[in-house]
């Protein structure tokens, strides 16, 4: 990633994040071991970059 991700950025990833964590938790038949890997896993992948990108803007 080039340049920091702006605050407005931020806020819209982690809603979509966690609108599709709501939608997953609130559709699965039956929540298992592999359902919550895929969500830590995403939480992964998407953090990370707001992570670095916060804190590369200090």
């Amino acid at each position: 990633m080039k340049r920091p991700l702006s605050q407005s950025q931020i806020v819209c990833i982690s809603l979509l994040w966690l609108a599709l964590c709501y939608l997953v938790l609130t559709k699965a038949e039956r929540i298992d071991g592999m359902t919550l890997i895929m969500l830590a896993l995403s939480a992964a992948l998407v953090f990370i970059p707001v992570y670095k990108s916060i804190k590369r803007n200090k």
